[in-house]
């Protein structure tokens, strides 16, 4: 079955490569949501060598290094990856030109719900994980950027016959969770986090989405110049009068999962338990 080519790689790419200049306004936020996924790598008992990050702007290469991981670099975009240290690589997400188990780690933060293909992805990942290599990622899920879309599409209707698609859809956390099992990581784990951002206007919001190589790459989106009012009326739904400033939070989910061996645990099938769950739970602890 051929995969539905929702994002346009090229325009997805020219975006990153715009962003590279830009990427000093947005770095608070990749600083806080690379320790978020990293504090998950600090609390792992193995030790990692050999790491690929992929679309880590250089911010992810940093803190593995000062980590004592040997990691090789990889994005989409070469002005990207340039901001990287060690070696690197600029390939395309959808195609890992990388030999099956070269990693013990690979860590993607905020980079890959720009992919069409995500489950070859995921699968493509565990293959160059080596026997329990660890997959480590963030990925930002729905309800993220839900007020702006929701403010967009109230101004164009406003404005126009219908509606464009202006904004990316995301991922759920049950979705991300299901791209794990399907790609076949073992003990795959999916927790939350969300950043509570504001914006005083919807100019710096857009700012903002620009640095970070977010503005809009859908397949499907128009080539003709918005109308002139558009925005406007989009910012007047978001600006609220006597409120100094919006919400847009950004909701990540965070994965990880291990690549099969032979030596990791194993749940138990039905019938190997040696406790009953019922004696368990109506044992009485005597009254001290």
């Amino acid at each position: 079955m051929d995969t539905p080519v929702i994002f346009d790689r090229k325009a997805v790419r020219l975006h990153r490569d715009r962003a590279a200049h830009m990427q000093d306004g947005i770095m608070p936020v990749l600083d806080i949501t690379t320790d978020l996924l990293l504090d998950r790598l600090d609390d792992m008992v193995r030790p990692f060598s050999t790491a690929l990050d992929i679309g880590g702007r250089g911010v992810t290469s940093q803190r593995l290094a000062a980590r004592g991981i040997h990691t090789i670099s990889m994005d989409l975009s070469a002005r990207l990856v340039a901001r990287s240290n060690g070696l690197r690589v600029c390939a395309d997400e959808e195609w890992l030109p990388f030999a099956p188990q070269s990693f013990d780690l690979v860590i993607a933060n905020l980079s890959l719900h720009w992919v069409n293909d995500l489950p070859g992805v995921f699968s493509q990942i565990r293959h160059v994980l080596q026997p329990d290599g660890l997959f480590l990622a963030s990925m930002p899920i729905l309800p993220t950027l839900r007020p702006l879309r929701t403010a967009l599409e109230a101004a164009e209707l406003a404005l126009c016959d219908g509606v464009s698609p202006r904004v990316s859809p995301f991922p759920t956390q049950q979705s991300c969770a299901q791209l794990m099992q399907r790609a076949g990581f073992a003990l795959p784990v999916i927790d939350t986090e969300q950043l509570d951002l504001r914006y005083r206007s919807l100019r710096a919001l857009m700012a903002d989405l620009r640095a970070a190589g977010e503005t809009n790459a859908l397949i499907q989106r128009t080539r003709t110049p918005p109308p002139c009012m558009i925005f406007p009326a989009a910012a007047a739904e978001l600006e609220k009068p006597g409120a100094d400033s919006f919400a847009m939070p950004l909701h990540m989910a965070v994965l990880s999962g291990w690549a099969p061996a032979p030596t990791q645990p194993v749940p138990l099938q039905p019938g190997q338990f040696e406790h009953s769950l019922h004696d368990a739970l109506n044992q009485q602890t005597p009254p001290s």
